[in-house]
C-alpha cells in the first residue's frame, strides 16, 4: 500500500492552492480529483470577480482572509503572468432616495479595512460609464476580474513542479484512522488503496460525501448541506461596461450583475435559487427577470439580447431563512483527530481567498505538528 505524507481531497482552486502551499514547502502531496479535469464545479462555474472585502463581518475569517487573499492574489496573477485586470466595481443607487445607503456601504468597507471606496454622482458615473443610468455610484478601485482557470493551471503546474501528483478520476470512498494518520480507498481505474499522515476535505460540493466517508468522524460535527444555484445569462456583443456594475446589494446576495471578461465581452448574474441537487442547465424561462433586473442600470439591454449562459452552485452551510454563515474550518480541536482539515460552506469569496486559506490551511497543519 503506497504512503504519502499529504492527501488534498478536491483539485479546485483552493484544492490546488493548498497543494501547491504544501508541497512547496516540502510536504508530499498527492491531490485526488474525482473529475477528468481540475476545476469543473464550483472553481470554474462564478463570476471570477476579486473581491475587495466589503460585506463580509468585521473580524469574521472570510473578511480576514478576503483582504489578505485580494493582495496575494493580485501579485501572484502578476509575477506568475495569469490574465487579471483591475478594473473596478461600481456599486449603483438608482435612485436619489438610496444615494445615502452609499455612504454607509463605504463606511462598512472601511470598517473592513477597505479604505479605498468612495461615491460619485450621476455626472460623474456618466462620463465614466455612459451607458449606466443611476442616482450615484460607490466606484471600488481594487475589485476586478482573474482569468480562473489559468490561474488553477499555474497553480497546478508550480504544485506538480514542486513534486506533488495529479490524480484524475479518482474519487475518494472513505477513509479509515490508523495510528500514523489514515487508510484511504479511492475509486479510480481499480480501487485503490493508500495511506496519509494529513487529510485535507477541500472537494466543496463533494465535501459531505468525503466526510460522511470517514470512519471515526463524529456525524453531529457535519454541518447541514444547502444548494445554492446561480444562473448567468450573456450578450453576444461586446460589454458596454468598463467596469464591474453591481447593484444594490441584496440580504444574501449582491444581486445580478455584469460580469465582465479578459476578452471584451461581459454576462449578467447570478440569480439565486435553492435547489436539491448539482445541475447546471439554465432555464431559459428566467429572461425576463433578468432583463427587468439589469434594465434597472442598463436601460439600454436591446430587447432579445440575453441568451442563457452558464450556472453554478454553492456549497452553502446555511439555508433559506437562516443567518448566513461564513467558511468553517474543522481541525483537531473540533473533531479529534490530528491531520484531517475538513472545510465546509466555501463559496464566495473562495476564489479571492484561496492564496490566504491555502496558507490557513497549512498553519493548522503547523500548529498540529503533521
Amino acid at each position: 500500500m503506497d504512503h504519502v505524507q499529504t492527501v488534498v481531497v478536491g483539485a479546485g482552486v483552493i484544492g490546488l492552492a493548498i497543494a501547491r502551499h504544501l508541497a512547496v514547502r516540502g510536504h508530499d502531496v498527492l491531490i485526488l480529483e474525482a473529475e477528468a479535469a481540475i476545476g469543473q464545479h464550483t472553481s470554474s462555474r462564478n463570476s471570477q470577480v476579486i473581491h475587495a472585502g466589503i460585506y463580509y463581518p468585521r473580524g469574521s475569517i472570510q473578511q480576514v482572509l478576503c483582504l489578505k487573499g485580494k493582495a496575494m492574489l493580485y501579485d501572484y496573477c502578476a509575477t506568475r503572468h495569469v490574465g487579471h485586470a483591475r478594473c473596478g466595481k461600481l456599486t449603483v443607487a438608482p435612485s436619489a432616495d438610496r444615494v445615502g445607503e452609499l455612504q454607509a456601504l463605504v463606511a462598512r468597507g472601511a470598517a473592513n479595512g477597505v479604505d479605498d471606496l468612495y461615491v460619485i454622482s450621476a455626472d460623474e458615473m456618466r462620463a465614466l460609464e455612459p451607458a449606466v443610468a443611476c442616482a450615484g455610484a460607490m466606484v471600488s478601485p481594487s475589485s476586478g476580474i482573474v482569468d480562473a482557470p489559468g490561474l488553477m493551471l499555474a497553480l497546478l503546474g508550480e504544485a506538480e513542479a514542486a513534486g506533488a501528483m495529479l490524480a484524475l478520476n479518482a474519487r475518494f470512498l472513505r477513509a479509515e484512522v490508523t495510528p500514523n494518520g489514515f487508510r484511504i480507498d479511492v475509486a479510480d481505474a481499480a480501487e485503490t488503496q493508500l495511506s496519509c499522515a494529513n487529510l485535507i476535505n477541500a472537494a466543496a460540493l463533494g465535501a459531505w460525501d468525503v466526510a460522511n466517508g470517514i470512519a471515526g468522524l463524529d456525524p453531529s460535527l457535519i454541518p447541514p448541506k444547502n444548494l445554492a444555484k446561480g444562473n448567468y445569462f450573456s450578450i453576444s456583443s461586446a460589454s458596454p461596461f468598463s467596469a464591474l456594475i453591481y447593484p444594490m446589494p441584496l440580504v444574501g446576495s449582491l444581486g445580478i450583475h455584469s460580469v465582465q471578461d479578459l476578452g471584451g465581452g461581459v454576462k449578467f448574474g447570478p440569480n439565486m435559487e435553492w435547489v436539491d441537487r448539482v445541475e447546471y442547465s439554465v432555464n431559459p424561462d428566467l429572461r425576463p427577470v433578468f432583463e427587468a433586473a439589469i434594465r434597472d442600470y442598463w436601460p439600454g439591454l436591446p430587447d432579445g439580447a440575453l441568451q442563457p449562459d452558464s450556472a453554478g452552485i454553492r456549497p452553502r452551510i446555511w439555508g433559506a431563512g437562516q443567518a448566513k454563515r461564513e467558511f468553517e474550518f474543522q481541525g483537531a480541536a473540533t473533531h479529534g483527530l490530528p491531520g484531517l482539515v475538513q472545510m465546509f460552506g466555501f463559496e464566495s469569496p473562495g476564489l479571492t481567498s484561496c492564496l490566504a486559506i491555502a496558507e490557513h490551511v497549512g498553519g493548522m497543519l503547523l500548529n498540529e505538528g503533521t
